[in-house]
């Protein structure tokens, strides 16, 4: 049964995220809340403008602000240069990890030629194929699967129902969220007019692999698609969001984060510390530059160049997408309005004569 983490001192909270305490260091802090749902013994953070009003009401005992904020009378503020991350930090420190206890459970199928490290935890319903391996501190859920001659590194999470199908590489410090699967086939079919049983799609084989470098964190029901020959590759430290869609040979690099329902078609290539929003859908064959980012729903349709935002479908920079929007809200005006002048123009014409 999960215990309520024990109080710490506020003095030592604000040591913990090098902040500058404006109140009392010895007031006992049993925990961390959203500015309005915080109460007495709670910490909270004020890191945006718009929720001026929330802080001023909140009723928290302490909160991580911004170094400029000033004192306030009733609560303390703990000044750091990053409320949000902050925050964070302190909800590791009442929330640590709790891993399940190392080693092989009851119910777990592990082939006499897998390798798992001794410090590794793999629970019922497991599964380990031959010559696969999983390294230390990772952990394998019920229904993980890991295929032949695949690998898992250290300290790595698999939660239930993730596939790690064979001869992939996942690296270390990897979260592989529910039912999320690295390696199924790429989606990959060359036209034959004249197949045996008639015209047909047929299927190229998928002989890749994906590799999945360190710090990498997956959403559920996210898929990740083995390459046609070669490897598909999610960089380091890269953020893929629930349900997102990354085809063969796609290289994603360092630092990416990719949000809900954004799809990647194969060999497009994502670069370092890019942001694709929600729903976006990225083209094959294309480069999205280093630090770039794309707004929700935007079709990407050609290269994106280094550091440039871009929105729309298709795609084009973010600041001629705003104007093209504002615009299009009077499009029906002026549609009326020039249906109008040319009506006064054929009068005119008529009055005139031949």
């Amino acid at each position: 049964m999960k215990t309520s983490p024990a109080p710490r001192r506020l003095g030592e909270l604000a040591a913990l995220v090098g902040g500058e305490l404006l109140g009392d260091p010895e007031q006992l802090i049993h925990g961390l809340n959203g500015l309005e749902e915080a109460g007495p013994g709670d910490v909270s953070f004020y890191g945006n403008t718009r929720y001026r009003r929330q802080f001023e009401a909140s009723r928290a005992s302490a909160v991580l602000v911004g170094t400029s904020e000033p004192a306030r009378e009733g609560v303390a503020l703990v000044r750091v240069s990053n409320p949000h991350l902050a925050y964070a930090r302190l909800l590791r420190v009442f929330h640590p990890d709790v891993r399940p206890a190392p080693g092989i459970r009851p119910g777990a199928w592990v082939h006499p030629e897998a390798t798992v490290h001794p410090e590794a935890s793999v629970l019922a319903g497991a599964t380990v194929e031959a010559g696969a391996k999983v390294g230390a501190r990772s952990v394998l859920y019920p229904g993980a699967y890991v295929g032949e001659h695949a690998s898992v590194g250290e300290d790595s999470v698999l939660h239930p129902n993730v596939t790690v199908r064979e001869r992939c590489v996942v690296g270390s410090r990897v979260i592989l969220h529910a039912s999320s699967v690295v390696g199924a086939d790429g989606f990959g079919f060359a036209f034959d007019p004249e197949g045996e049983q008639g015209p047909q799609h047929f299927k190229i084989p998928q002989v890749g692999i994906v590799r999945i470098e360190d710090d990498v964190e997956v959403g559920a029901c996210t898929c990740i698609d083995r390459a046609t020959v070669g490897e598909t590759v999610v960089g380091r430290g890269t953020k893929l969001d629930n349900l997102v869609q990354i085809a063969h040979n796609v290289r994603v690099g360092p630092l990416a984060l990719i949000c809900a329902q954004a799809g990647v078609s194969g060999s497009a290539e994502v670069g370092t510390g890019v942001v694709l929003a929600g729903q976006v859908g990225v083209v094959g064959h294309i480069r999205v530059g280093d630090l770039a980012k794309v707004g929700a729903q935007s079709g990407v349709a050609h290269d994106v160049p280094d550091g440039q935002i871009v929105s729309g479908s298709p795609a084009i920079p973010h600041r001629e997408w705003l104007r093209a929007s504002a615009a299009s809200g009077q499009v029906a005006d002026l549609l009326k309005e020039m249906r109008a002048l040319r009506k006064r123009v054929e009068q005119l014409e008529k009055e005139k004569g031949p």
